[in-house]
């Protein structure tokens, strides 16, 4: 009875995950994508990709929760393949409309063989899944010896932990807030801790260090300040405070 209750949480928590980013997909795209002319999206978006193709270049490459594609897009660009899985069939709807190899599945249960790909990476999903141990290890499973599992964790130690603490939630659209998705953080040393046994970590980065808010990039002036300011930090010491905290861990 156990474990068909705690299967049936694990179901419900699927279909809610589900919904929420079909439902998010209709906006996802609103402020990404270079419509937010090199902003806050652009920034993050470009300090992540920069981070997989330091281990990803002229390799295989997986994604997982590829959403739209804007950044699967960016990692076909420069590693020898690029395939992506996504919960949601509204985000890989717009994904494939990119023409980009994306099929839907699960992070706990990638559809995916043993050893497929050199780089495994995921950002803004791992913090939206609650068995993380077992999605980290899929993606670990789904790494040859040697590759690289990249993972981005949300930083209750950091600005951006501080503002999603005490300010109000975003809205993904006219009746959601991101509230209504389960959203974990996980301190660097504690998200470290997480990786499966059979991976060590290599690198990390942080990112959104110094941003307090993302509005605060259109400010002119200060935009461009804190633009610099993160891609001069995010390999720094400061990493560990940055809002979202990626470790890149080798395979043995």
């Amino acid at each position: 009875m156990e474990a068909r209750t705690a299967e049936d949480k694990a179901d419900e928590h699927l279909r809610a995950t589900r919904a929420y980013y079909d439902e998010f997909s209709a906006r996802y795209e609103a402020h990404r994508g270079g419509r937010d002319r090199g902003g806050y999206h652009d920034l993050v978006d470009a300090l992540e990709i920069d981070f997989v193709r330091r281990f990803g270049e002229g390799r295989d490459v997986l994604e997982v929760g590829c959403g739209t594609g804007l950044l699967l897009a960016r990692i076909a660009a420069f590693a020898r393949s690029a395939r992506g899985v996504d919960l949601s069939p509204g985000m890989l709807e717009r994904a494939r409309a990119r023409g980009l190899d994306a099929v839907e599945g699960s992070a706990t249960a990638l559809p995916f063989a043993d050893e497929s790909f050199d780089v495994a990476c995921s950002f803004k999903v791992l913090a939206h899944v609650q068995d993380v141990r077992a999605a980290l290890a899929e993606m670990a499973r789904v790494v040859r010896p040697g590759g690289h599992v990249i993972a981005e964790f949300y930083n209750p130690y950091s600005l951006r932990g501080l503002v999603k603490k005490l300010g109000p939630a975003g809205a993904i659209s006219d009746r959601t807030r991101e509230s209504a998705v389960f959203t974990r953080f996980d301190a660097p040393r504690a998200a470290a801790a997480l990786m499966p046994g059979n991976v060590h970590l290599v690198a990390s980065r942080g990112v959104r260090i110094v941003t307090p808010f993302a509005a605060a990039m259109r400010v002119p002036g200060l935009g461009r300040l804190l633009h610099r300011a993160e891609w001069a930090l995010c390999d720094s010491p400061l990493a560990a405070l940055g809002g979202f905290w990626i470790a890149a861990a080798r395979k043995a």
